[in-house]
């Protein structure tokens, strides 16, 4: 007659190692998507062009013409650009990271269509007279920049552009008084918020 053969008992370390081993490949995962990733996007820099956007929608709601407004906003647009380039080369810089190849690359080629896109539907709709659509079309546009574009870098930035497309359909539909305010909140307070939470969470 065969005795039952006994269980061992589980030991009492059992979960920890299983904690352990999650929290080993939680961070594998992460590494992986980081090491395909572009994480050069700079906090401060996003941070900066926010700023930049404030004050162009408070130069922008004293001027008395249309003419005036957008040269406000593209002037504000350019400084931007080139602020949050020059934070980005420092940022790669320092993390020893090429910008123009691997992710890098692919962030520009996702980021820079809908840019172009932009900047041509801006002159033909300001030439047509239609200035109250172009709160929304650059919201829209930016945002689907930065979606596109983030699908190479960390997760925040494609959220960030998802917020702004929201903020871009709102002002398509919202009264003309209110897509001043709509850009300042977009190109403003989306910029500091995320630029924050880059910086803080991803390096600078």
């Amino acid at each position: 007659m065969h005795r039952p053969r006994r269980q061992p008992a589980p030991s009492a370390d059992t979960p920890a190692l299983h904690s352990r081993a999650m929290d080993n490949l939680a961070f594998i995962r992460e590494t992986m998507e980081q090491a395909g990733a572009f994480t050069a996007v700079s906090g401060a820099g996003t941070v900066a062009s926010g700023v930049v956007a404030l004050v162009a929608a408070w130069v922008a709601s004293g001027q008395g013409s249309e003419t005036r407004w957008l040269a406000v906003w593209l002037a504000a647009a350019v400084i931007a650009l080139l602020v949050s380039t020059w934070a980005t080369v420092r940022k790669a810089a320092r993390a020893a990271m090429p910008l123009l190849s691997g992710p890098g690359w692919k962030f520009l080629l996702g980021f820079s269509p809908p840019m172009i896109v932009g900047a041509l539907l801006t002159g033909v709709l300001f030439g047509a007279g239609l200035t109250s659509v172009l709160p929304g079309l650059w919201l829209l546009l930016y945002g689907t920049a930065v979606v596109s574009a983030g699908a190479f870098s960390v997760r925040a930035v494609p959220v960030m552009g998802l917020a702004f497309m929201i903020f871009g359909a709102a002002a398509l539909f919202v009264p003309p008084a209110w897509r001043e305010a709509l850009l300042a909140a977009g190109f403003g307070g989306l910029h500091v918020a995320f630029g924050i939470l880059i910086a803080r969470r991803y390096g600078g």
